[in-house]
């Protein structure tokens, strides 16, 4: 039998930090997934120069200097700043909402003639108390940005009209009153050159790792799926919280996404790395084009389309529905995971929470502080 400190549940980013730091101590690891490679959802996999986001785009970007001086570590990042556009029929739009967004949408020119505009169209709607998310939003942003930019990509992405969702969903919608098109407000942000996976790879040097292996056929008999038997002091699971209690207050409920991806024989397909298609009659949210990520010059290309959809059994859960009702089913999980003995519970499915890269990173070493202080 092997003995280790940490069988570690989940090979994605908050696993793979946990393990690295719990190893840098002295403490032996065992890394499983369920999946047939490492690196979770930031996964990315080499394919003719190009290093494809296979579970969708992933920006690293924070504010916390700390935090990039970490990661930066484990790789090298380049200056990508996002700049995603936004299609809705044959029109065009920068994002987020900023003067280049407005001065398209009404042939505008100053930060004054666009919330005059703004204003107006609020003031017109007399929303006194948001009942639903359409009214939220209305109230932030007006008719235009709304019909356009939110109303369409919103309910493809919670596959529920935008009149049927809470309000609290949207607690604000920034207007940006400049020509800037830089989509996060983090003083950090980047593209690791040469992709994600081998960040992952450099913190799990020292672990035993194995893939295609499911937690709970492992806890049933401590065995490996090739036999090996092994057991842990300590479990840190990355997992859904819910499932690992055998659902016994319910199902938690999450959002998934479906990738449909393709290579292409031309150079470029659509001239940036996220386009969105905010349209209600166009099935996918938006379009990746991996290799403008890292400013690839590649003769062919490849892009995904994403699908959001509903999550069920045997589908990769992406984010939770943080909605009143979950929020207080898993705050039942979470007062009895509080209760388990040598069991630590992180990451977005772990904490249902969603959860940036530089979010994941900082409270996973969170959780080393507060395991080895």
């Amino acid at each position: 039998m092997k003995k280790y400190d940490y069988l570690v549940v989940g090979a994605g980013l908050f696993g793979a930090v946990f393990s690295y730091e719990a190893m840098k101590r002295g403490k032996s690891v065992l890394v499983i997934d369920k999946r047939d490679h490492i690196a979770g959802n930031i996964y990315t996999k080499e394919e003719d120069g190009i290093n494809v986001h296979v579970y969708g785009a992933h920006i690293f970007h924070t504010s916390d200097k700390k935090i990039w001086e970490y990661i930066n570590q484990f790789a090298e990042f380049n200056n990508y700043i996002n700049s995603p556009v936004a299609i809705y029929g044959n029109e065009l739009y920068n994002l987020p909402f900023n003067m280049n967004t407005f001065s398209k949408m009404w042939g505008i020119k100053t930060p004054e003639e666009a919330k005059a505009i703004i204003a107006d169209q609020i003031k017109e709607l007399n929303i006194a108390e948001p009942k639903n998310l359409e009214e939220q939003a209305l109230s932030l942003v007006g008719t235009d940005v709304y019909e356009k930019l939110i109303k369409g990509y919103t309910q493809k992405q919670w596959g529920r009209p935008c009149d049927e969702l809470p309000a609290f969903i949207i607690k604000r919608l920034p207007l940006r009153f400049t020509y800037d098109n830089n989509y996060f407000n983090d003083r950090f942000q980047g593209i690791p050159m040469g992709g994600y996976t081998q960040i992952v790879e450099k913190m799990l040097e020292g672990a035993d790792v194995v893939l295609e292996q499911d937690y709970f056929e492992l806890a049933k008999e401590h065995k490996l799926k090739e036999g090996t038997e092994v057991a842990w002091d300590k479990l840190l699971f990355t997992g859904q919280i819910d499932e690992y209690f055998d659902s016994c207050y319910g199902p938690l409920e999450y959002r998934s996404v479906r990738f449909e991806t393709e290579k292409l024989d031309c150079e470029n397909y659509q001239g940036n790395a996220v386009v969105n298609y905010t349209a209600a009659d166009v099935p996918y949210t938006r379009i990746i084009e991996h290799k403008h990520f890292e400013f690839g010059k590649q003769p062919t290309t490849i892009i995904s389309r994403e699908y959001s959809s509903e999550w069920k059994p045997g589908v990769e859960p992406y984010y939770p529905v943080n909605n009143d009702k979950n929020n207080a089913l898993y705050q039942r999980y979470a007062d009895r995971a509080a209760k388990e003995q040598n069991v630590i519970f992180g990451g977005r499915l772990g904490q249902y929470k969603y959860y940036d890269m530089d979010k994941v990173v900082a409270a996973a070493l969170d959780a080393v502080a507060e395991e080895f202080a």
